[in-house]
């Protein structure tokens, strides 16, 4: 992109948009990032930016953040891994203020472009009820019957966008996101997804000596996971294109659990005694992208493996598990 432009990321304090955030800065572009946590807790931080603490839930920030922006990224809710949105079904679903205000925002400043991040939580649990489940294709999001809280919230966001596009003429673009991971991402504190929670209980146990992990569930629940280069290249390629229905964006790289430990003792050169927790919150028996339709689209799909993208997950989480031990400040 040779002209530069002002976008605002919202939710940029955050894994994806912090990252987001940075290579737009790095094209040139004048960028706002504007999210709720204190500075200090942004994944991220970049002085070149535009940074704006502030609650997107409340309409006049988000018309404040979306002031004279070409773009607007909302990357920004409540969400976490399988334990958070568990226990957080109002709080999730409370995300679409921000999503309604923001759309507001970026249709009345003139945006001439919006991104939506959507979420695979937005598909039918009756569609994922087995481990070898058949991956999900963007239709099957209808008849509705999401992940109740944050999957609901998704898909009605998803809609918004599609009637603004229809009511307003706004230029629209929704991804699904399945399971985002890597360095620079949440590892601990109750957020993190299974790749990061995974490398940090392993990281963990070779650290206290008992070699043992606790895996939630029996370990055989499958997803697919996606590097969070792979998820910025697909952003980029999306927004560049003419297409404006909701579309996946994630590996069809189906794996277990059990697999993805597997993969991890491996890079560590361990093998750990596993402990099943059965009552732990698992959601779904079985998700995986079908990535029919994004090639169809944009000729592309995201192509880093599983144990490429754990062995870079990894050894970061390990450093910032040293950092925490001798005292140091770091980002969970």
């Amino acid at each position: 992109m040779s002209t530069s432009k002002r976008i605002l990321v919202a939710g940029g304090g955050g894994f994806i948009g912090g990252e987001l955030a940075r290579v737009l800065i790095e094209r040139g572009h004048q960028v706002v990032v504007a999210d709720i946590k204190p500075l200090d807790k942004w994944y991220q931080l970049h002085p070149q930016a535009e940074n704006l603490v502030m609650d997107l839930e409340e309409k006049a920030n988000c018309y404040r953040a979306a002031e004279g922006c070409d773009e607007v990224y909302n990357l920004a809710c409540n969400m976490g891994g399988m334990g958070f949105i568990t226990k957080n079904k109002a709080l999730c679903m409370l995300s679409v203020l921000l999503s309604t205000h923001l759309l507001m925002a970026a249709k009345d400043q003139g945006a001439k472009a919006y991104f939506y991040s959507s979420s695979a939580c937005a598909y039918p649990d009756y569609r994922q009820e087995d481990a070898e489940v058949v991956a999900l294709k963007e239709s099957d999001a209808y008849p509705a019957m999401p992940e109740d809280g944050y999957g609901w919230e998704k898909l009605f966001s998803e809609r918004l966008c599609k009637h603004f596009e229809q009511d307003y003429g706004m230029n629209v673009r929704v991804f699904r996101f399945h399971n985002v991971y890597g360095p620079k991402g949440t590892w601990d504190g109750g957020r993190e997804k299974a790749p990061a929670a995974l490398c940090r209980k392993v990281i963990e146990a070779i650290d206290n000596g008992t070699m043992e992990v606790e895996i939630w569930g029996d370990g055989e629940q499958t997803r697919s996971f996606m590097f969070i280069d792979d998820c910025i290249t697909g952003i980029d390629r999306l927004m560049a294109s003419s297409y404006s229905d909701p579309l996946n964006l994630g590996r069809s790289e189906l794996v277990s659990i059990n697999q993805t430990l597997d993969i991890i003792e491996g890079i560590a050169g361990v093998k750990m005694k596993r402990k099943y927790k059965l009552d732990a919150p698992q959601g779904v028996r079985g998700r995986n992208s079908d990535n029919t339709l994004i090639k169809e689209v944009l000729g592309w799909e995201p192509g880093i493996d599983l144990k490429t993208g754990l062995e870079k997950t990894y050894w970061w989480i390990k450093e910032q598990h040293e950092k925490r031990k001798r005292g140091e400040a770091v980002v969970q």
